[in-house]
Order: C-alpha cells, then sequence, then structure tokens
C-alpha cells in the first residue's frame, strides 16, 4: 500500500500542468539533441544548467531527466537513418537498424526501436520504483565512513569501466579531485588552490566547469570537420511492424530489459555497456547469427531496450545514495545542489513529492516519446539536413547568456573559456572527460565524509574496516581494482571500446 500511495503522490505531482509542460520540453529536447549528432544529453544538460536556477526543483529535474532518456530514442533516428548514432549508446542500433533502412524498412526499424524503449522504460520505472524505497532505507544506516568507502568505489568503478587507457581515466578522477579542493576548507576556513583570485573562495563554478568541458569542448571538436549527414533517400516505408516483426523482437525485447536494468546501476556508462551486452547475447542466442549485420529486428529490439533501461535505472543510486552513476547523473546532482537539495537518502522523506514526482515522470516521459517520435520523424530528418555551422553560435550564444544569468559574474565566462579549451585539449589526447566530472562532483563530499569519519574515530583509520558495510564496501573496491588490472580483462575492454568507435 506505500508504494501505491507513493506512486499516486508521484503521479498528482508529474501530472500537474507545468510540470507536463517541463516533461514534454525535455523529451522533445532530449530527442533534438539526440537526433542530431555531436551535441549529446551530457553536454546540453550541461549547457541548460542555469537556466534551472530560475525553475522549480520538480519541473527542472524532471525536464533534465527527460532531456537525458529522450536523447537515448533520439540516438536510435539517426542511427537507423543516416549510420551515424546520435548517442554512443545507440552505435549498437545503427549495424542492423542502418541495413533495415537501406532495404526500404526504416519505419519498422525506427518503430521497433521505439517500442522497445517505451518497454523497457516502463519496466525500468517500476524497478525504479520497486527498489528505491527499500535502499533508501538501507542508506539511512550509512555513516561517514560507509560514504566515504562508497562514494571511493564509485570513483574506482568510473575508472574501470571508463572509455579507453585505464591510466588516462585514473589522470582525469585525480585531476576532477584536485579541482573539487578549490575553495575554502570547510573545517579551517582557510583558502585552498584559490592563488589569492577572490571569485574562488566559494569554489569552482559546478556549472561553468561542466558547460565548457562538455559543451564548448564539443563545439569545438565538431567544428574540426563537416560530418556527412546524408538522409536515405528511400521512403520510410510502414511504422507498423508486421506479427512475425513483432514475434521475433519480443524475446530480445525482455532480454535487453532485463541487461540494461542490471548494467545501468554501474557506475561509468552502464547503458552504453547494456547495449553491446544486449547485441551480443542476442546475436549468440540467435538460430540465425548470420543475419545480424545484415538487418536483424533482433539487433534492434534488444540494444535499445537495453541502453533506455540502463539510462532510467542509472536514476536508482541518484534517488537512494545521492552517487552519480555517470556524467549525466553527476549533473542532476549539480542541479540538486543549485536548487538547495542535499542528494542523498534524506530526500525521499524530506521531499517526497520530488522523489516519487521524477519516477512518476519518467513513466509520463516515455508514453510522450512513443506518442511523439513516430509522428515527428520527418521533421528529424529535415533537422539532420541543417550544416553544424549554422547551429552552433546560436548554442554559444545561449551557453554564455546561461552561465552569466546563474551568478551574474563576468568571470565565469573567462571560466567557461578556460574550461572549454582545456576540455578540448582532453578530448585531443583521447582523455575522456566524464570521470573529471565524477571526481569533482564527488571530490568535496569524499574529503568531508574521510575527515568526518577520522574525527569520529579519533584519528583511528581502522573506523573504515570496523564497520561491516564499510568493510564490504572497501573489499568490493579492491574486487574491481584487481578484475581492472587483470591482462585478460584489459585487452577484451579495450576490444569492445574500439568497436564502439
Amino acid at each position: 500500500m506505500d508504494l501505491l500511495s507513493n506512486l499516486s503522490l508521484g503521479f498528482a505531482t508529474a501530472a500537474s500542468p507545468e510540470n507536463l509542460l517541463f516533461c514534454l520540453i525535455g523529451v522533445i529536447l532530449g530527442t533534438l539533441i539526440g537526433v542530431l549528432p555531436g551535441i549529446g544529453a551530457t553536454a546540453t544538460i550541461a549547457m541548460l544548467l542555469p537556466i534551472t536556477f530560475q525553475l522549480e526543483p520538480v519541473s527542472s529535474l524532471i525536464m533534465l531527466a527527460g532531456i537525458y532518456y529522450g536523447a537515448q530514442y533520439g540516438g536510435s533516428t539517426t542511427a537507423i537513418l543516416i549510420n551515424m548514432p546520435g548517442e554512443s549508446s545507440s552505435a549498437v542500433t545503427a549495424i542492423d537498424g542502418y541495413q533495415m533502412a537501406r532495404r526500404g524498412k526504416a519505419g519498422t526499424a525506427l518503430a521497433v526501436a521505439a517500442l522497445g524503449s517505451f518497454f523497457a522504460g516502463t519496466v525500468a520505472t517500476l524497478l525504479v520504483a520497486l527498489f528505491a524505497p527499500p535502499l533508501t532505507a538501507i542508506a539511512l544506516k550509512f555513516g561517514a565512513a560507509e560514504y566515504f568507502s562508497l562514494m571511493l568505489l564509485g570513483l574506482v568503478s568510473a575508472i574501470a569501466l571508463a572509455h579507453g587507457s585505464i591510466l588516462k581515466a585514473l589522470a582525469m578522477v585525480v585531476l576532477g579531485l584536485i579541482l573539487g579542493l578549490v575553495g575554502t576548507d570547510i573545517y579551517t576556513g582557510a583558502p585552498r588552490f584559490t592563488f589569492g583570485i577572490t571569485e574562488y573562495a566559494d569554489g569552482l563554478s559546478f556549472v561553468a566547469l561542466a558547460v565548457g568541458i562538455f559543451g564548448i569542448a564539443e563545439i569545438l571538436r565538431n567544428l574540426e570537420g563537416d560530418q556527412d549527414r546524408t538522409v536515405l533517400g528511400t521512403s520510410l516505408g510502414g511504422l507498423l511492424p508486421s506479427r512475425a516483426d513483432l514475434k521475433r523482437m519480443v524475446a530480445p525485447m525482455l532480454r535487453g530489459t532485463a541487461v540494461g536494468s542490471i548494467l545501468g546501476i554501474l557506475p561509468g556508462g552502464g547503458a552504453v555497456l547494456a547495449a553491446f551486452a544486449s547485441y551480443t547475447i542476442e546475436k549468440r542466442l540467435s538460430d540465425h547469427p548470420e543475419e545480424f549485420g545484415q538487418g536483424a529486428i533482433a539487433g534492434v529490439a534488444g540494444p535499445e531496450s537495453a541502453n533506455n533501461a540502463g539510462a532510467q535505472t542509472s536514476f536508482i543510486p541518484l534517488l537512494t545514495l545521492g552517487i552519480p552513476a555517470n556524467p549525466v547523473m553527476a549533473l542532476m546532482v549539480g542541479a540538486m545542489i543549485i536548487q538547495g537539495i542535499v542528494p542523498g537518502p534524506n530526500v525521499a522523506s524530506e521531499q517526497p513529492e520530488l522523489f516519487w514526482g521524477i519516477i512518476a515522470s519518467m513513466w509520463i516521459g516515455n508514453l510522450m516519446l512513443v506518442v511523439l517520435n513516430l509522428p515527428l520523424i520527418g521533421l528529424w530528418v529535415k533537422l539532420l539536413k541543417v550544416p553544424y555551422h549554422v547551429l552552433f553560435p546560436v548554442i554559444m550564444a545561449f551557453c554564455s547568456i546561461g552561465v552569466y544569468s546563474v551568478n551574474s559574474n563576468v568571470f565565469d565566462l573567462y571560466a567557461v573559456a578556460f574550461f572549454g579549451l582545456m576540455g578540448y585539449v582532453l578530448l585531443k589526447l583521447r582523455c575522456e572527460p566524464a570521470p573529471l566530472l565524477l571526481g569533482f562532483v564527488l571530490g568535496p563530499m569524499l574529503e568531508e565524509n574521510l575527515r568526518r569519519a577520522m574525527i569520529l574515530g579519533r584519528g583511528d583509520p581502522t573506523i573504515f574496516v570496523a564497520r561491516p558495510i564499510s568493510l564490504t564496501l572497501l573489499l568490493l573496491t579492491l574486487a574491481v581494482l584487481v578484475v581492472m588490472f587483470l591482462p585478460s580483462i584489459r585487452k577484451k575492454r579495450e576490444e569492445v571500446f574500439v568497436e564502439a568507435d
């Protein structure tokens, strides 16, 4: 009964006219940036963070969540129509989706992707509703030592699952931790790494760093060359899958949803890993593996279900523990902090409308996506033909206006420019910026809980292993480190991400 009453509260909150409007704006924006290759959900949410400062907390987080899972829908459109994934998690969809489009079944492929995404989103929303309350109850028993160990596990897992070199990912986490130390010491009040600049007294601006590292850096990278966006000239074909198509997509959809729901909780990029894992499973289980790569429906239904389920279950650690599972969730943590909300298990008890409103809005948003996306395919096809050099000045202008509006401080614009160049250099060096953002967000919380635990333990470091939950989390962290550096695991991991590129 508690679940039903909580969901009733959530739907009452999410179904208010204002929240419905922002949910609609979020999913449309998410689809749009998913359709336009080279922008991405992370960069878009980073650019829109300043706007959320002016909105109600529930409305802003519902909109940002809609952008995230809406981008998973939109990414499949470009993957199928022009063989260019709008989102990294849609890279697998392009393998068979584009082949279906070349054979005149683009409409069927898009419908399969939309239906698979809606089903997975519905199941994932239900899982979030079911598992969030008990996990929140467990999290309320966490002390400083447990939170430190949990955050350490999150950072190490982010390194293990990051794209590319482990050493580069480790360097990015350390850089993020160092940037998070800038400002005033929380216990002594002494300035740290401010270099005498008064604007640094409160620490680096999360909005400026996020917009620069993800937004401006992505724009600079995309301006290097004109991307080929030749849209198939053939007809989309029928949008409704045949009975035979529906029969072939049911089992992959179920398996993809299960895989995505599990992997989405993991830090580092569960949606991407889920899509690749689903494709591998479907190919191995298929009676006709030779069809994969030639337009197999299972190669679209499975990965699309997996990446959408993974996108939504990644909200579980955010809502229950306040720990981001990926860069987008780190931005969501930033949005909550901007609104004066302390991320963590207390959100469910102190602000139930926010907690359950976000969960209920996921199902509403998924319904909006499946209703809107198929009729709007013609519009998305036209947008794909817009040259990028027309888009980027508008994006830059909105970025600058948004960042300045948060604190009305010109210094933040200089910070955006600096972090934009820094992000571009990191991309050229093949250093993934996502671990940096996770380190920046978790760093201050990691330090605070470390020092608090040491104070409570009177300087005795054994407090971290004396408490059972903390010890378990530290052992898990050690296990992740061991697996991460096993040569066979490293080789396999690099092969998977080379295929993703």
